[in-house]
């Protein structure tokens, strides 16, 4: 079953560290978004095949938006 996740504030793509097609671990980071000067990494909550990175470095998300997909 495939496992989304989503922007949890307005924020910015300050990094993306992973690329689709890689094996995530559960706790690695995905992205680092950067909101008030503060880095907020995003973390995979499962392991799993990264198949849909949706961000790129320097895209503006929303709260809720989708980052990645992970199967």
């Amino acid at each position: 079953m495939a496992e989304e996740i989503h922007a949890e504030m307005v924020a910015n793509v300050w990094k993306v560290v992973k690329a689709t097609g890689e094996t995530v671990e559960e706790g690695d980071t995905l992205v680092i978004l950067e909101s008030m000067k503060m880095e907020i990494p995003v973390v995979a909550e499962s392991t799993g095949v990264l198949k849909e990175l949706v961000v790129n470095e320097g895209d503006v998300v929303q709260e809720g938006d989708l980052i990645a997909v992970i199967e």
